[in-house]
C-alpha cells in the first residue's frame, strides 16, 4: 500500500492552475489523497510501469502528472486528457 503524506509541485504548476480555475478542485484532490482516498482519485502508476510516473485525476478533463520519492508526491505536470 501506498503511503503519501506530503504532495508538493513543480514551478509553473500552481499558475497553471490559476489560469484554468483549477485552484479549488485540486486542493480537494490533494486532501482526498492525503487521506488516502486513493480510489475517488484514480491514483494509478502509468504505462510504461518502468518509468514510475503516477497520475491522479483533478476533474473529469484534468490530470496531474507526479513521481512519488518515499512519501511525497511531487507533481510534475498538469494536463488536459481531452486533447488527445
Amino acid at each position: 500500500m501506498i503511503t503519501i503524506i506530503n504532495i508538493v509541485e513543480k514551478e509553473g504548476i500552481k499558475s497553471y492552475l490559476i489560469k484554468r480555475n483549477l485552484i479549488k478542485q485540486y486542493k480537494k484532490a490533494k486532501i482526498q489523497i492525503l487521506a488516502w482516498i486513493y480510489w475517488w482519485m484514480d491514483l494509478k502508476i502509468r504505462e510504461p510501469k518502468d518509468k514510475w510516473i503516477w497520475s491522479f485525476r483533478i476533474n473529469k478533463q484534468y490530470r496531474a502528472f507526479c513521481i512519488l520519492e518515499w512519501d511525497t508526491l511531487i507533481v510534475l505536470k498538469i494536463d488536459n486528457h481531452q486533447n488527445y
